[in-house]
């Protein structure tokens, strides 16, 4: 059912990865400009794939296996965007280059993994319990 506590992780994940990139800013620049995810088409890209993947998530809540794929999908497209993020900002070598000033924009996708992880587990339990009632029938 829809009103079920995984659905609840995964809207807030939804939030996480749909909403709050176009408020907070991924990082700084060196002339006091923030850089949001829509500068760069690759954050783009994943950052849409990623929230495309949470609505899925919601709306496949019949089907459990497939709402369990789904969503770990979607930690996998979330630790990708984490990766890269990590990269770019080893990558930039101090004050030298662009970024001066990493934004809260970049910790995002880890709330998002954070957050999948708690409906993964709660998917599974419910799983879980189906299995056990249908062996007792």
């Amino acid at each position: 059912m829809i009103q079920r506590i995984q659905t609840v992780y995964l809207f807030l994940a939804f939030i996480m990865t749909g909403i709050l990139p176009f408020i907070f800013p991924l990082w700084t620049l060196n002339n006091e400009t923030d850089f949001f995810f829509m500068q760069n088409q690759v954050y783009v890209i994943l950052f849409g794939l990623s929230t495309t993947f949470s609505i899925l998530g919601i709306i496949s809540f019949k089907k459990r296996q497939n709402q369990f794929v789904i969503d770990r999908l979607n930690i996998i497209l979330n630790l990708i965007l984490l990766g890269l993020f990590v990269y770019r900002s080893l990558n930039v070598s101090g004050e030298t280059e662009m970024v001066s000033e990493k934004g809260i924009g970049m910790f995002l996708p880890i709330f998002s993994i954070v957050l999948l992880v708690l409906a993964n587990k709660a998917i599974k339990k419910d799983e879980d319990l189906v299995k056990s009632v249908e062996r007792l029938r």
